[in-house]
């Protein structure tokens, strides 16, 4: 009997920027694993900047962004810089 098991499809992911401050320019800055929109010019440099150092440090660990563990990720965000964000208290 055939096994009837379904091939599993590719994961994928992707780091999405959103810069929600404007001075008039639209910006878009896409690259391996993250898609970059809005901001002002130095939102969006700082976003670009972030970006690319995650994906270095993904690469020198050996890792993809679509198989990397969500601990993972998150130390490798803050090595480079980024801060969790704390829920807001109730």
């Amino acid at each position: 009997m055939a096994n009837s098991a379904k091939p599993r499809k590719k994961r994928l992911a992707l780091l999405l920027g959103v810069g929600l401050d404007f001075d008039g320019h639209k910006r878009v800055t896409t690259g391996p694993n993250f898609a970059l929109i809005g901001g002002s010019k130095d939102t969006h440099a700082y976003m670009t900047e972030k970006a690319v150092k995650i994906n270095e440090k993904l690469k020198q660990a050996g890792k993809c962004l679509a198989t990397v563990s969500h601990e993972q990720l998150d130390e490798i965000a803050q090595s480079v810089g980024l801060k969790r964000a704390e829920p807001p208290a109730n």
